[in-house]
């Protein structure tokens, strides 16, 4: 595997951005299990990066197990249930995720944007068409606030997630904007529809 020198010269393998955000969940300090894992990026990461599958994540930490930067035991559970695997991350892991969120490039986000794709195209739909398109995208923004607003209030009462709130917050002024694009975009629509012959 190849690898990345960094600060000290220590050779890191390289990981994709998504072994990160595993990593980063880890950081927190708690011993997680997969489902956890699952539930704590559906919290915060879903808003602004990745909403992963069960498989992307347990992926994930095998990676960073064989890594070193996790380690990983099996647990009884109180219910009877079958026994599970939890997650820690190593001093090594913490060394590794501090290093890559202070040295790594930070890479431009790509807007991959399905609305703004069928606006494009909109020479091929009817004029109804495109302003159902433009309600349902403002309507699937404006949940997605609400749900980065709740979040984020629920999120206040623990210290060490001051900036994972931030972030829920970034994601609701991010998600009240596209909102409000969705908003304007319907007035345009209806500004080019009044000066068509």
């Amino acid at each position: 595997m190849s690898g990345a020198k960094s600060g000290g010269d220590v050779e890191r393998p390289a990981l994709p951005a998504t072994s990160w955000a595993v990593l980063g969940l880890l950081s927190f300090g708690e011993e997680l299990s997969g489902y956890d894992l699952k539930k704590w990026a559906d919290w915060s990461l879903r808003f602004f990066y990745w909403s992963p599958s069960f498989s992307q994540i347990y992926g994930e930490l095998k990676r960073l197990e064989n890594a070193g930067y996790v380690t990983s035991r099996m647990v009884a559970q109180e219910t009877g249930n079958r026994d599970k695997r939890v997650y820690r991350i190593t001093d090594e892991g913490m060394e590794a995720v501090r290093a890559w969120a202070r040295e790594a490039p930070v890479e431009p986000p790509v807007l991959k944007h399905g609305v703004m794709l069928r606006l494009w195209l909109g020479h091929l739909l009817e004029p109804e068409q495109m302003r159902e398109v433009l309600a349902r995208h403002r309507e699937y923004a404006e949940t997605m606030r609400q749900r980065a607003e709740a979040d984020a209030e629920g999120g206040r009462a623990e210290e060490a997630w001051a900036y994972p709130v931030l972030t829920l917050k970034w994601a609701e002024r991010y998600y009240a904007s596209e909102r409000d694009l969705a908003d304007a975009m319907l007035a345009d629509l209806e500004e080019l529809e009044r000066r068509r012959p």
